[in-house]
């Protein structure tokens, strides 16, 4: 399971950036929504991400797992980046399972939200790299004033 637990800190770039730029196309030529619609649920979708972020981070990825297999699992999530905090490999989320759950989400929009569900999940996944871009940053470069210190805290 160790194999697992190491990912490029660009991979979610390249997997996520064509999810979100499909969604858009999506939620304009499919869906027609507006300009304004679609900017609104853009939004949305990105302070969805940030409570969800919060409750998965805090719920889940400090969960203390009592099973072998539970242990094991939380460990390639998320208690690897603990064990090995400046290891540029080991600060953004497997594909084996953000795409799990990128799909999950992705339908519970789809059955929540109808046909607004494609520019909430942009919003959502774009929260979502800014996030995992902005944690690599705060690991690996010097932030000390401004804005760059704000995130970074």
């Amino acid at each position: 399971m160790e194999f697992f637990s190491h990912v490029h800190p660009a991979t979610p770039l390249v997997l996520y950036l064509p999810v979100i730029g499909w969604m858009l196309y999506v939620s304009f030529l499919h869906q027609k929504l507006s300009f304004l619609a679609v900017a609104g649920l853009f939004v949305g979708g990105v302070l969805i991400w940030t409570l969800l972020e919060y409750i998965i981070h805090r719920y889940f990825f400090h969960y203390e797992p009592k099973s072998q297999w539970g242990k094991q699992l939380h460990f390639i999530a998320h208690g690897v980046h603990h064990d090995y905090p400046q290891d540029a490999t080991r600060l953004v989320m497997p594909p084996s399972l953000s795409i799990p759950l990128a799909l999950f989400f992705y339908f519970l929009f789809a059955v929540a939200f109808g046909r607004f569900a494609p520019a909430l999940f942009a919003g959502l996944v774009f929260g979502y790299v800014c996030y995992d871009a902005i944690h690599f940053a705060a690991h690996h470069f010097a932030m000390k004033r401004g804005i760059w210190l704000r995130l970074k805290q």
